[in-house]
């Protein structure tokens, strides 16, 4: 006896149906884990960048004239020094942040605040059209719209400066004029000042000052390059005129020796000159000092040009910073030409600070060098009010990020 077939199922494909469902779903999780996974590391990269941005930015804002110029500068410059989409030095060939990214907000927190009145800064960037293929395949495929052949990152970073602990002033020390008292102890504002002279100690002509009080001219060049810790009531050490001291004190003015340069001594935002061939005026250079800031203007294209300038022989020094937008001033500037100095008693102790404006590098051979006073380095509308006072109970205001 035969036996009875079975009768057909209508199961026949169920396998090849399931793979191909499997394989879509499948491929949705590849999706998401690629495409989101290389939106997210976008997003963590362009936070760093903003981050930065916000931070740099922030350190500018000390009320002067050209805060907004020089913070959005800053904020530029320090944001796009980091990579995005994958370590992309080119950012994925996308644009960079750049000046419109960044706003400024006053201390209520209202837009549209003045140079004056700026306290927070906020930049925000949106990395635009990165593409997502297999996202946008898998919505192909569902019949939906969820997710676009490309897709857009954007973040945001806002910073304000907050009081710190301590600032350096310069080894430098500024001796009242006889009668002279507090706030400007008997000085005008933008009076040309000798610190650093070969005649002597005469209304304020000192010359290098140890903020610890000891005598060497080593301890001296450290206190110059950022080491310092100093506060009403110490007294104060005098090594005297220290020639040495010059490269140290010429890197800030973008004037370099040997090997040296911009990326290991940063500049000032300008390495212009002030003497009297330059500016015969003689006082009040800070308005001037600001608009070449935010010029970039350098002491001049080459290292005889600098001396042709300022009338200064500067033996044996090799490099001049490059100003203008894109060069060594703009891309390594920092507020390296405004200080709070020591003023001091008669007996050595320090009693205030003073806000003073780098005027000039130091010629080789040696002679007088002047700074411009800007006033007591408290006052609310002084220039140096953002690097706050060395040593004091708030310190310097430091940038911090509030979201």
């Amino acid at each position: 006896m035969l036996p009875v077939p079975l009768p057909r199922t209508k199961e026949q494909g169920a396998v090849v149906v399931t793979a191909a469902l499997l394989m879509l779903l499948f491929l949705g999780f590849m999706g998401l884990a690629l495409d989101l996974g290389h939106l997210f590391v976008i997003r963590t990269e362009l936070q760093t960048s903003l981050d930065a941005c916000a931070l740099a930015a922030a350190q500018e804002l000390n009320g002067q004239p050209d805060a907004l110029t020089r913070a959005a500068n800053a904020g530029v410059a320090a944001g796009n020094v980091n990579r995005v989409d994958m370590q992309s030095a080119t950012w994925g060939g996308k644009s960079k942040v750049a000046i419109d990214d960044i706003s400024f907000r006053d201390q209520a927190h209202q837009p549209g605040a003045t140079a004056a009145t700026a306290r927070f800064v906020r930049c925000t960037h949106t990395q635009r059209d990165t593409a997502t293929p297999l996202l946008h395949m898998v919505s192909l495929v569902s019949g939906t719209s969820s997710f676009g052949a490309t897709m857009n990152v954007g973040t945001l970073a806002e910073a304000t400066t907050t009081p710190s602990q301590s600032t350096c002033p310069l080894p430098l020390a500024l001796k009242p004029k006889a009668g002279g008292a507090h706030p400007d102890y008997g000085f005008a504002k933008g009076e040309w000042v000798t610190l650093l002279s070969k005649a002597g100690a005469v209304g304020g002509q000192i010359g290098w000052a140890n903020l610890d009080g000891t005598t060497s001219a080593s301890e001296t060049e450290a206190e110059l390059r950022g080491y310092c810790g100093t506060k009403i009531g110490n007294r104060i050490g005098t090594p005297g005129v220290e020639g040495t001291l010059a490269d140290t004190w010429n890197a800030r003015f973008g004037i370099y020796k040997n090997n040296s340069g911009p990326a290991v001594a940063h500049p000032d935002f300008t390495g212009y000159v002030y003497i009297k061939k330059t500016y015969p005026q003689q006082n009040n250079a800070y308005p001037d000092f600001v608009a070449k800031r935010q010029l970039f203007a350098n002491c001049a294209a080459t290292v005889s040009g600098c001396e042709t300038a300022t009338g200064l022989k500067l033996n044996q020094f090799k490099t001049v910073a490059t100003g203008g937008a894109g060069g060594d001033l703009n891309t390594y500037g920092a507020n390296r030409r405004l200080a709070p100095v020591p003023v001091v008693d008669a007996g050595s102790h320090v009693i205030d600070f003073a806000c003073m404006l780098m005027l000039q590098p130091i010629p080789s051979p040696f002679d007088d060098v002047q700074l411009e006073y800007l006033g007591n380095a408290s006052d609310p509308s002084s220039p140096c009010i953002g690097s706050g006072l060395p040593g004091g109970a708030a310190g310097p205001l430091v940038p911090v990020l509030v979201r």
